[in-house]
């Protein structure tokens, strides 16, 4: 299964950031970090469907999707476009993606930033609150629920929002037992990596509690959004439609013109 592959080099590439940078020192960084929250949870709150737009570079099951990768002017054009957040891929192996794409964006751009990334290790968390995320996404499918509740509560600890993802009903038991105010709803199987938008609906219901809701993977038109806007979702986030367009700006105005 790709997920675990996925996590396999996440780990290799973990112990090398730790022989790098070890864990104390990290941890010391993040606590006497006098970073500001940009608030990532409060602008998915605002009226209307927020967009978070993600810097990507590649992914397993389309490879390269930027072969000119430019993540700081494409950051800059998501903010001049009106994108709610930005997402940043921190994993190297898969999605090219890079700690230092994250820290050189978070220093030219003012909108809340989700580090986007396969935490597996509370190292990943305060290195986070080290470049300036706003947010980590938390994977589900691959924290048992006593990881899942920790790295919640650490994140909470040193200021950063946790967008929890979930992409089945087995997944959002565990999330839901956490209390996470944050769901991300993947609507992409992680295991046959086909998409289903109508993934939001079937679990937005199931919901029990207020949470603030992200519809993620698979919108390509403004049809997209509005759906998953009509199953309840707060926010999406967007990647690949965004680093294929040859406009940002167009592009944005376009999925938005139907909300």
């Amino acid at each position: 299964m790709i997920l675990d592959e996925i996590v396999e080099e996440r780990e290799k590439q973990l112990q090398r950031e730790m022989d790098n940078i070890p864990l104390e020192d990290m941890k010391e960084m993040a606590l006497n970090s006098k970073r500001k929250n940009h608030g990532f949870k409060e602008a998915l709150q605002k009226e209307g469907l927020s967009v978070i737009a993600e810097v990507k570079k590649a992914s397993p099951s389309k490879g390269i999707i930027a072969e000119d990768f430019r993540p700081v002017e494409t950051a800059i054009a998501y903010e001049t476009a009106g994108a709610a957040a930005i997402s940043c891929l921190t994993e190297e192996h898969y999605f090219k993606g890079g700690s230092k794409y994250f820290a050189d964006i978070r220093a030219k751009v003012e909108i809340p930033m989700l580090r986007k990334d396969f935490i597996i290790d509370e190292y990943q968390i305060y290195e986070a609150k080290v470049l300036g995320a706003d947010a980590v996404l938390l994977i589900a499918a691959i924290l048992e629920e006593d990881k899942l509740k920790r790295f919640y509560q650490l994140g909470k600890e040193l200021g950063i929002d946790c967008l929890v993802e979930v992409h089945n009903e087995e997944e959002l038991k565990k999330v839901v037992a956490c209390g996470c105010d944050m769901i991300g709803i993947n609507n992409r199987n992680l295991k046959t990596f086909d998409v289903d938008l109508n993934t939001t609906s079937k679990l937005a219901d199931k919901i029990p509690y207020e949470a603030v809701l992200v519809s993620e993977s698979g919108m390509q038109n403004k049809e997209d959004l509005l759906n998953v806007k009509n199953q309840g979702a707060d926010g999406v986030l967007i990647g690949e439609t965004f680093m294929r367009s040859g406009n940002i700006e167009a592009t944005m105005k376009e999925l938005r013109s139907s909300l």
